[in-house]
């Protein structure tokens, strides 16, 4: 029996040894105490956020709260348009402070994990929070959250920079400050895992998952610690009316995806018209705040992050032509708003729409087939999802968002098939997500895969060698055929170079002086640094 407890003993420790060291050599207790670290912090970041916004909009409105409607209708005219104005002239000022001359938003986070050396700056991530409130606290049509998740992952970036740790480490805390701040901005911690996976790391690896929920559980314990447990829209409990409805859910779903796609289009239209006008650039945001302001004046139901709108369609209390008016003046406010510069994301005016489209879709197809169809307010759950989902090309994410914004489990077959429809459309029509448009405006097409973006971003001073102290400098001559490398060209120019030539081993010149060799490049390095991180990033996806 002592010899079989011994075999045991022996057979046990031979199994769980290298486990626990794996577990230790790889640093993930410090990983796990980090992550909670950056998830209270980043959940009292979101909300000293949010009120700072409540801020802002008391001092013209009179209440800092989420009823901007209901405020902004006792409001005289003159302040409906002034407000936005005045808000952009502060964002003006504000910009000028920011190094990138722009506020934050998901794409910076995406970028700054797709792209290793490239950092979030701490200064300009709280310059561009702080533009932000003032943007939203004073009405300009945007949403909060995706500037929220920025300033989440400005926090965690400052955390990683400051220590030395792997890059497998910083990502998944990276991805853990976008959880807690999604779990504290939406009161949604769920959703918030889902979403640093599905939209930020772009992958499910199961040692970044502990972490990640260690931060957003934080985030969701914060929110709802200072907010209460309430769920952000408090909605009648819907059903479902009928089974032969679903082929209604369908149509609803491509009916979301057209209005996603034109969201899009108008938003690239906007900005790409914005960057034809020269003018000051404190002036955008002024410039930007008066076209806001004039729709104001007619709809202010356009003004602000519009949770008050939403939640009053999905409680079946907007009219079928206001919510129609409201899909093209909601839509040509965001575009104008996130054109001039001001802060803010689409995450909410995403909603909006959907609800609206979800809305209006209901009381036509009640109206076509009052027998059979569901209260529009379940329409309006279901179009908040696709529409959503389609722009931020995270179905998965967006349909728990919902989930947990609404409490709306029991439509969960519905809500999936409305929204993976919208997805698919959108895909098939536009090819990308909003997210993902912002990076390819920065050559970086991080859905093409991780080959598409090592070679964009890595340079040949990555992987070219370097000439010894001894040895004497040597000079370039281009007459002689043999082409150069600079040392700030891609990884996929330098292949391409060796490719048309035949070449194995290149010149790197300075960037200064072409006549002078700085270095040499050759192909077998180029490949097997390509090589290697591949398969890191292979190895970071799967363990």
């Amino acid at each position: 029996m002592l010899a079989f407890l011994a075999r045991l003993r022996t057979l046990l420790a031979n199994w769980i040894s290298p486990n626990i060291s794996q577990f230790l050599t790889t640093r993930q207790p410090l990983i796990w105490a980090l992550s909670l670290s950056i998830g209270i912090a980043v959940a009292i970041a979101a909300i000293l956020f949010r009120e700072m916004i409540g801020l802002f909009q008391f001092l013209w409105l009179g209440t800092a709260s989420e009823q901007v409607l209901s405020a902004a209708r006792g409001i005289s005219w003159p302040v409906l348009l002034l407000a936005p104005m005045a808000g952009g002239l502060i964002v003006g000022f504000l910009l000028q402070r920011i190094q990138t001359k722009r506020t934050g938003n998901v794409s910076d986070v995406i970028e700054t994990r797709a792209m290793s050396g490239r950092k979030l700056g701490l200064r300009d991530g709280l310059w561009s929070a702080l533009a932000t409130t003032v943007s939203l606290g004073f009405g300009a049509s945007a949403g909060r959250e995706g500037p929220v998740v920025h300033l989440g992952g400005t926090l965690a970036s400052a955390v990683t920079r400051w220590m030395d740790l792997p890059e497998w480490c910083r990502k998944t805390l990276l991805g853990a400050g976008v959880a807690s701040a999604i779990s504290a901005s939406f009161n949604a911690p769920i959703a918030g895992v889902l979403f640093a996976h599905e939209v930020i790391l772009g992958h499910y690896a199961m040692r970044s998952f502990v972490p990640i929920v260690i931060a957003s559980a934080a985030g969701g314990v914060a929110s709802r610690l200072w907010f209460g447990d309430a769920a952000a829209f408090l909605v009648p409990l819907y059903q479902i009316s009928s089974y032969w409805e679903f082929p209604a859910f369908v149509l609803l779903g491509l009916t979301s995806a057209i209005v996603a796609v034109l969201f899009q289009f108008s938003l690239f239209t906007a900005d790409y018209v914005a960057r034809k006008i020269e003018v000051p650039l404190w002036t955008r945001p002024v410039i930007g705040g008066l076209a806001v302001g004039l729709i104001a004046m007619f709809l202010p139901h356009i003004m602000g992050v519009g949770y008050e709108v939403t939640d009053m369609a999905l409680h079946n209390q907007l009219p079928l032509g206001l919510m129609l008016l409201l899909i093209v003046a909601k839509t040509a406010a965001t575009a104008i708003t996130l054109a001039s510069r001001f802060g803010g994301g689409i995450f909410s005016p995403a909603l909006y729409l959907g609800a609206l489209t979800g809305g209006a879709f209901g009381i036509i197809s009640a109206s076509v087939f009052p027998e059979i169809a569901s209260s529009h307010g379940l329409y309006a759950i279901l179009g908040m999802g696709a529409v959503a989902g389609a722009v931020l090309g995270a179905p998965i994410s967006t349909t728990m968002i919902v989930f947990e914004l609404t409490g709306g489990y029991a439509l969960s077959i519905a809500l999936l098939l409305t929204v993976a429809i919208a997805h698919g459309v959108t895909q098939a029509i536009h090819g990308h997500s909003y997210f993902q448009w912002q990076l390819e405006m920065r050559g970086l097409f991080v859905h093409h895969g991780p080959h598409s973006t090592l070679t964009a971003t890595t340079t040949v001073m990555d992987f070219m060698d370097l000439p010894g102290d001894d040895e004497p400098p040597e000079t370039y001559d281009p007459e002689l055929g043999t082409p150069s490398l600079k040392p700030t060209d891609t990884l996929e120019t330098a292949l391409r170079t060796f490719d048309a030539g035949g070449h194995v081993r290149l010149p790197v010149t300075a960037p200064q002086d072409p006549t002078k060799i700085i270095g040499w490049a050759t192909q077998v390095r180029a490949l097997a640094y390509f090589n290697k991180a591949l398969i890191d990033a292979s190895v970071e996806e799967h363990r």
